[in-house]
């Protein structure tokens, strides 16, 4: 899948952006009709779990949305690509449906 990251007012190395891009490819085995994402990376000035991640998804007639913030970008991509993944799951059921 097509995915852009964007990294807000710093660098993103190449070793971030490949663990972003195995992580988000791992949600087509839920859905395979992914269209593409962008993920948002930004640091925040404020507390211990200031970096947040924002991952968009577009699916067909759909935009699917999770934000996550902890204390490394790889833990908040960890919990924004599970809470993608229950909104896959609900998604696809509602597609299967034909709700």
């Amino acid at each position: 899948m097509k995915l852009q990251v964007h990294s807000i007012r710093f660098d993103a190395d190449q070793k971030l952006i490949d663990f972003i891009q195995k992580k988000v490819d791992k949600l087509e085995t839920f859905y395979d009709r992914m269209v593409d994402g962008e993920v948002f990376l930004r640091i925040n000035n404020e507390g211990t779990e200031n970096k947040t991640v924002e991952i968009k998804l577009k699916v067909p007639g759909n935009q699917l949305f999770a934000k996550e913030q902890a204390a490394s970008f790889e833990a908040a991509t960890d919990l924004a690509t599970e809470a993608l993944r229950k909104q896959l799951l609900k998604f696809k059921t509602k597609v299967v449906n034909g709700r």
